[in-house]
């Protein structure tokens, strides 16, 4: 006897209006359809995979009990929202996961209205939940906010200022805690269900609600007596007196990956005239999908990928990534230096802090998503006389830059930021991209900005940043693979605030910061076949300024360009700030800054990212051709 194929499901579901049609028996198989589709899309394009395979079932099921978007669905991060896409009419469109012109890898408002708020930091979403709660409170409209954040993000301080600030959203607001680690709780089975569905029933929750306002008419020694009790009986078989104190009703744990107890606490809850209520969900991140459950980072990130075998297919060979470099170099220096430390918040691998972790585990620390609290931190090593590298994305330094300022800058203490991810970095998008960096930090005083053109200008960078004593120091560099340099054995003291000249010239100057180097010496490749003698500057430093190599070049050449990966304020703004100040612009010579553009880039290849921004080569001959060509007998009369 054969068994007929299951109709799919998943055909049948273009929005969760679709869903919520289906029969709750029938949950599972649009689970594991939802799944599949993951995989499939995943293997095709590359991104996050193992926390999205985690959240399957508790898309669903949400998406099935609340009323989205009424409801506001906000994910924590985001890089877990690929089945919530699917399900929410991007189906069609999920394998152009971040490519140029698709759809973004994390949440984004201006794709869905079920995107009502973009992420892709982390510990965002119980504010933005609760914004949205007290917003249709305050305007008697309906609407929930629900904010799913995961066990990692709750290490970061923000979480905690939102729920300490949540009582007044009452049953407006429900936070799913989603414990993929286990480190909060133990697995958890039928027993701890149970006891979940039980505390989240609306008899439970509004007889508990009933006795606290008979137990404060009774007095306050009563009332306080009763309410340890209570609170300490249920904390000793579900777990959450913490949440408890800060003003919500906790349920669970409960098993994430089982709709049959999920989907009666997502309805209780729902239904429920209390709050607001945080539901501790466990669940397992690379559910489903076997390469993933068996791979150490869970599949967290990956390239494109074989679907039935789970290999990726990564490059291989080819110059070290530029982390790695930072992480070896670091290690190194650290055998004869026990001073030198390391601080990453939650990136290890991403930062190469594993490599010296690996050689100096005492001396490596993660703070977790606790960029704030990591800053200050090695404020404190360095000033007892450590030599702390904080290690930390560009991107996500933005986090702690009051820390940077108040902690370390005004007090003059030799941090060094190893800045990781400088400028553009592809599929990752404007949420990532190091863009900022360079003007926050060049605008502080007692800070020295440096930038790496290559892998071994980052090694020497690493050894001038361990060697610097005198206050905070900054390196940045990019993501991705270096340029194939060779990285000499010894390393270079680099001297603070000079440049060095890669190539003599005569007519136009070329300055780059950081890893625009190699598109600098193609454009003055270029710019020789043109007949024009170009010269070319490694800057180096964004501060403190190589003052008399750009006085040098400018009263020298007749035009003058500062290329940089970085937002208007950086090397650009200092060097005509510089050059106004004086008057080396006054005899006629042309100075262009090229810079990233005045917007926020989205997703694409890295070199088409750059030239969209225009940053190649070929944009840096046009704008030295053009600044020749305007007022161009004003210049030979002038150099006359």
């Amino acid at each position: 006897m054969t068994t007929r194929p299951k109709t799919p499901l998943l055909d049948t579901v273009a929005t969760p209006d679709d869903l919520r049609k289906l029969e709750k028996n029938q949950l599972r198989q649009l689970a594991d359809e939802l799944r599949t589709e993951m995989i499939d899309a995943v293997g095709t394009t590359g991104g996050h995979l193992g926390s999205g395979l985690g959240v399957v079932e508790l898309t669903a099921a949400i998406h099935y009990v609340f009323d989205t978007p009424t409801d506001k669905l906000v994910w924590d991060v985001g890089h877990q929202c690929y089945p919530h896409k699917i399900l929410t009419g991007r189906r069609d469109r999920i394998r152009t996961l971040r490519q140029g012109g698709g759809l973004s890898g994390f949440t984004k408002r201006a794709e869905s209205e079920y995107d009502p708020f973009g992420a892709a930091h982390s510990s965002t979403s119980i504010s933005a939940a609760l914004g949205f709660a007290m917003a249709n409170k305050m305007q008697n409209r309906p609407g929930r906010g629900i904010a799913v954040i995961g066990d990692g993000a709750m290490s970061a301080g923000m979480a905690y200022e939102a729920m300490n600030n949540a009582e007044q959203a009452g049953n407006r607001l429900v936070v799913i805690l989603n414990d993929n680690d286990m480190s909060i709780a133990p697995p958890v089975g039928g027993l701890s269900a149970y006891l979940a569905r039980m505390v989240s029933s609306s008899e439970y929750l509004g007889l508990r609600s009933m006795a606290s306002k008979i137990a404060r008419k009774m007095g306050r020694r009563v009332w306080g007596g009763l309410e340890k009790a209570e609170e300490y009986a249920r904390g000793m078989v579900t777990g959450g007196t913490m949440f408890e104190e800060l003003g919500f009703y906790y349920v669970g744990p409960i098993d994430g990956h089982n709709l049959d107890h999920l989907i009666p606490v997502l309805e209780n809850v729902r239904d429920s005239e209390q709050g607001p209520v945080l539901i501790h969900v466990v669940t397992k991140k690379g559910k489903g999908y076997a390469p993933a459950e068996n791979s150490a980072d869970k599949y967290h990130g990956v390239a494109k990928f074989d679907v039935v075998t789970g290999e990726q297919k990564k490059s291989t060979g080819g110059p070290p990534a530029y982390q790695n470099v930072f992480g070896e170099t670091l290690a190194k220096l650290a055998d004869s230096d026990p001073r030198i430390c390391a601080i990453t918040a939650a990136m290890p691998s991403g930062t190469g802090v594993d490599k010296f972790a690996k050689a100096h585990p005492d001396k490596a620390f993660d703070v977790g998503i606790a960029e704030q609290h990591g800053v200050t931190f090695a404020a404190g090593l360095a000033a007892e006389g450590m030599r702390p590298f904080a290690a930390i994305y560009s991107t996500f330094l933005q986090r702690a830059y009051d820390q940077v300022v108040h902690d370390v800058a005004i007090q003059n203490l030799p941090v060094r930021f190893a800045i990781d991810r400088a400028g553009l970095v592809g599929a990752d998008g404007c949420t990532h991209a190091g863009s900022f960096d360079i003007t926050y930090l060049a605008t502080l005083p007692n800070m020295v900005v440096m930038a790496a053109a290559d892998e071994a200008e980052l090694a020497h960078m690493t050894y001038t940043a361990a060697e610097y004593d005198d206050g905070p120091i900054a390196f940045r560099y990019p993501r991705g693979s270096g340029t194939g340099v060779e990285i000499p054995e010894s390393l270079e003291k680099l001297e603070i605030g000079k440049g060095r000249i890669v190539r003599e010239g005569s007519k136009v100057a070329i300055l780059s910061l950081g890893a625009r180097l190699e598109e600098a010496k193609k454009a003055a490749d270029q710019l020789e076949a043109k007949g024009l003698s170009t010269t070319v500057a490694d800057m180096r430093f964004a501060k403190p300024l190589d003052q008399g190599l750009i006085e040098k070049l400018m009263r020298s050449h007749d035009v003058v360009v500062t290329v940089e990966e970085g937002a208007i304020g950086g090397l650009g703004a200092h060097v005509l700030t510089f050059a106004s100040d004086e008057g080396l612009t006054d005899a006629g010579l042309k100075v262009r800054t090229m810079r990233l553009p005045d917007v926020f880039q989205d997703q694409d290849d890295p070199m088409k990212q750059y030239d969209e921004a225009g940053l190649n080569a070929p944009h840096i001959v046009d704008t030295v051709l053009n600044a020749l060509r305007h007022n161009s007998a004003g210049v030979e009369e002038a150099r006359a």
